[in-house]
């Protein structure tokens, strides 16, 4: 996307996130979704989960709405702002426990993608979740080759049942 005119849309969806933090309008619509998506309201044909994970700081669960990538026979969650979102950051010190809920709650275990192995996840990430690709600097429809640069940005979680 260096170098493109970029989209309204995009710049929107930049502005939300400013600072890789959701404003307080992304943080009314994330709850919604959040909720939507635990209720089976809303699942984007079972790619949107909530994502509960317990506050490194505060200890309370905090809940997001995220795009499960279903990819050979695996399931995988992205950080769309990259390493330093606050999920990731309580993701990391849960030791990657959590519950998605997908709509049924389920224990897992969220275990890190190394960087090497990221790149097509990275690519069938951005081809299911839109409001991803003002955030990732390659488009959707660029050769993997092209996002094996950024893998190391933009952390990928297998999950696995506990």
């Amino acid at each position: 996307m260096t170098g493109a005119r970029v989209k309204p849309l995009h710049r929107i969806k930049r502005w939300m996130y400013a600072g890789n933090r959701p404003n307080r309008l992304s943080r009314a619509l994330n709850a919604l979704s959040a909720w939507q998506y635990a209720h089976g309201i809303l699942t984007l044909g079972g790619r949107g989960v909530t994502l509960e994970v317990r506050g490194r700081v505060s200890g309370r669960l905090v809940r997001l709405p995220l795009v499960l990538v279903h990819m050979d026979g695996n399931r995988y969650l992205v950080s769309m702002l990259g390493t330093d979102a606050q999920w990731v950051r309580n993701l990391y010190a849960a030791d990657g426990h959590a519950i998605l809920h997908s709509p049924r709650p389920e224990q897992v275990r969220l275990v890190d993608v190394p960087v090497d192995e990221r790149a097509p996840v990275l690519k069938r990430y951005l081809a299911l979740a839109p409001g991803a690709r003002p955030h990732v600097p390659v488009d959707r429809r660029a050769p993997l080759a092209r996002f094996t640069p950024i893998a190391p940005e933009f952390p990928v979680f297998r999950v696995d049942s506990a």
